[in-house]
Order: C-alpha cells, then sequence, then structure tokens
C-alpha cells in the first residue's frame, strides 16, 4: 500500500498550488480522502475531505472557498487545489485513505511553504 503526495513547493502570498495524492495497492475508490497538513510546533489537523465516489466535500473553515478538494478514481489521485495562499498555510500535508475504523492509510507528506 502507498500513498505519495507531490505538488508542494515555495510560492509566493496569494499564489497557488495543486497537491497531487497517488494511491496504490488498495482500492483507492472505495476510501474517503483527507488532507490534513501539520504546521511547525502546531498539532496535525484536518483540512478537506472527499468521499469514495466524490459526492460530498468538507472544508476547515480557514480554507473554505480558497482550497478545493477532488479527486479521479480512474487515475487512483486526489487533489488539493490552493489558491490565495497565506503564510499560515505553510505546513507539511498529507494524504489519507480511510475506509472505516479498520483501514487508514498515510502518505509521508509533501511541504507547503508560503513566503515572500
Amino acid at each position: 500500500v502507498q500513498l505519495v503526495e507531490s505538488g508542494g513547493g515555495l510560492v509566493q502570498p496569494g499564489g497557488s498550488l495543486r497537491l497531487s495524492c497517488a494511491g496504490s495497492g488498495f482500492t483507492f475508490r472505495r476510501y474517503d480522502i483527507n488532507w490534513y497538513r501539520q504546521a511547525p510546533g502546531k498539532e496535525r489537523e484536518l483540512v478537506a475531505r472527499i468521499s469514495s465516489v466524490g459526492d460530498n466535500t468538507n472544508y476547515t473553515d480557514s480554507v473554505k472557498g480558497r482550497f478545493t478538494i477532488s479527486r479521479d478514481n480512474a487515475k487512483n489521485t486526489a487533489y488539493l487545489q490552493m489558491n490565495s495562499l497565506k503564510p499560515e498555510d505553510t505546513a507539511v500535508y498529507y494524504c489519507n485513505a480511510k475506509l472505516g475504523l479498520r483501514y487508514d492509510y498515510w502518505g509521508k507528506g509533501t511541504l507547503v511553504t508560503v513566503s515572500s
């Protein structure tokens, strides 16, 4: 089982990035996908989630209207489009695939730095 995040990097405030999360070794289309982030010195927080078929999404208040979560089950990939980035969005972003209570997979994370 693997989840691999990509797309992180350094971006100026107000800029955009699109993170990708590629899954393999499990039936990706059956799993809800969550994006978490952890900023230095802070606890990991849930940023956005999308249901297995993509018909339900949720966002934490601080990213509503700026971030969009999506998925392409044919490609076993989920995305997090991040617009209007702020310095406080700086964090390591993690992809999580979850099915019930038993199946819970994590990627290693990708670093997003928002700075001028």
